[in-house]
């Protein structure tokens, strides 16, 4: 090559490989493996899916131009959650966001350094997800839901809106809620004044529900409560309505329960923790450690009342507790 036209090549290469290079790195993709406790035909689950998106793209996340989510769907079921953790890992995300205690169970044993944002999990501290909310120590953060005290809260509301209730029956799955038993100390330091007592029934599939709403109803002035778990959760249609075919006072601890026919329900809009979780997600991406980054708290809890449900129960709602309700399903 003449030492002119390699000077002119040489100040070609100075002049147009830092563009190249950028245009290399802006076609360079992250990857986001994301587990949600639904099934994927879910309204509640899609709505999740539709808030995370939705602030990721107003944070500059867009699927196909700088980035790819993967969605695995478990409906509560914890073998799937197992199953589908490994999928997700084995495509090599560069973060996860994972929803639900049993999915995060899943995923740690198997993530290595992957950072892990959790979305709606209860009490991550007690259950060893994390040291602290303010240090979380390790892989994990994100954003967690009910607290032990929630117990006594159900309680109280069931209690308003059904006085005559004596006898409560709590229902969860040991499986996808290994975390439930957490509640009933609250429960059981309120249950004498409010006159109650308190049974607790394990489920594990869907026959298993059926038993457990019909058993409650052979109890005089007896209620539901149900705790909150992924596997009940998904199958919210189900269990409205073998609660209202044994006429039965309920209350859920997603309020989703609510639109699908259930009495009352008081909880976080689990939604809005999506939607907060992007942030967090685009922390990682762009460098952030999760052991810095506090895990938070919801800001928004619901109540929420079917009018319908109430009246087939020939139920009066007091005044004072309709107020209170952000949401009133006619």
């Amino acid at each position: 090559m003449k030492r002119r036209a390699f000077i002119g090549f040489a100040g070609w290469i100075m002049t147009n490989w830092p563009l190249a290079l950028l245009a290399q790195q802006s076609d360079i993709k992250k990857r986001i493996g994301v587990l949600i406790a639904r099934p994927e035909n879910d309204a509640e689950g899609q709505s999740y899916r539709a808030a995370f998106q939705q602030a990721l793209d107003l944070l500059g996340w867009r699927p196909g131009h700088n980035v790819e989510i993967d969605y695995r769907w478990t409906a509560g079921n914890a073998d799937l959650a197992d199953t589908f953790a490994k999928e997700l890992i084995a495509l090599r995300p560069d973060i996860l966001l994972i929803n639900s205690t049993a999915s995060v169970i899943a995923a740690r044993r198997i993530a290595g350094t992957i950072p892990i944002v959790m979305a709606a999990v209860a009490d991550p501290v007690a259950q060893g997800f994390v040291q602290s909310l303010e240090r979380p120590g390790s892989n994990i953060t994100g954003f967690a839901v009910e607290e032990p005290e929630m117990g006594a809260k159900w309680v109280e509301l069931l209690k308003e809106i059904s006085p005559r209730v004596r006898h409560i029956t709590a229902v969860f799955n040991p499986d996808s809620a290994p975390f439930a038993r957490m509640f009933l100390p609250s429960i059981e330091s309120v249950r004498a004044s409010f006159s109650v007592e308190l049974a607790i029934t394990l489920v594990r599939n869907e026959d298993d529900v059926g038993n457990a709403i019909a058993a409650a109803a052979r109890q005089q002035d007896g209620g539901l409560l149900f705790l909150p778990d992924s596997f009940l959760a998904s199958r919210r249609d189900l269990i409205a309505n073998l609660v209202a075919k044994q006429r039965l006072p309920a209350i859920y601890s997603h309020p989703s329960f609510v639109r699908n026919g259930g009495l009352i329900g008081y909880g976080f809009d689990r939604a809005d923790i999506f939607r907060r979780a992007a942030s967090y997600v685009d922390r990682i991406l762009k460098g952030e450690k999760p052991s810095q980054l506090p895990v938070q708290m919801p800001t928004k809890f619901e109540l929420a009342i079917n009018l319908k449900a109430a009246q087939a129960l020939e139920l009066t709602i007091p005044p004072a507790l309709l107020a209170r309700a952000d949401e009133v399903v006619e």
